[in-house]
């Protein structure tokens, strides 16, 4: 599957979150970096509480089979995602809920300074190891592209 690379013909957050479950999803379908599984799970309509997709990767070294688990947020602005924007989730709550490795926030356009500032935060001082992860739309864009490229 083709994913379209151009955010602009996106025109609601339904159609945002599917292009990126189906980014995930394509991983594995189009893609050789050891990934055997790829699930993504989506929260549905209605409120969260943070979480819109739940990726899980399942790879096996040839050891054991392992999986990592990422909680995804998307958020289909066409202005800056800000701290405010967030203040409802309790971000590394909902990471240790799902026994996730960490949280990765989709933006459509950008992030302000102050996120990007609170993202650096919780990473140097998280005690766990969670990850904390930003792609904004051109990001995105460019993985599309890559992905296309395989």
């Amino acid at each position: 599957m083709k994913l379209n690379e151009s955010l602009e013909d996106i025109k609601n957050w339904q159609e945002f979150e599917n292009l990126v479950r189906h980014y995930f999803e394509d991983i594995y379908i189009m893609s050789s970096n050891g990934v055997k599984t790829v699930i993504v799970q989506s929260s549905g309509e209605g409120a969260d509480g943070g979480k819109d997709l739940l990726v899980i990767f399942k790879s096996n070294d040839s050891l054991v089979e392992y999986e990592r688990k990422w909680v995804v947020q998307c958020k289909f602005y066409e202005r800056s995602v800000s701290p405010s924007d967030l203040a409802d989730t309790n971000i590394p709550g909902l990471i240790h809920q799902y026994g996730a490795e960490g949280y990765l926030l989709v933006c459509k356009k950008n992030v302000t300074s102050g996120t990007v500032r609170m993202f650096e935060n919780w990473r140097k001082n998280c005690k766990f190891g969670y990850q904390y992860k930003i792609w904004t739309g051109s990001m995105l864009t460019r993985l599309i592209a890559k992905l296309n490229e395989e």
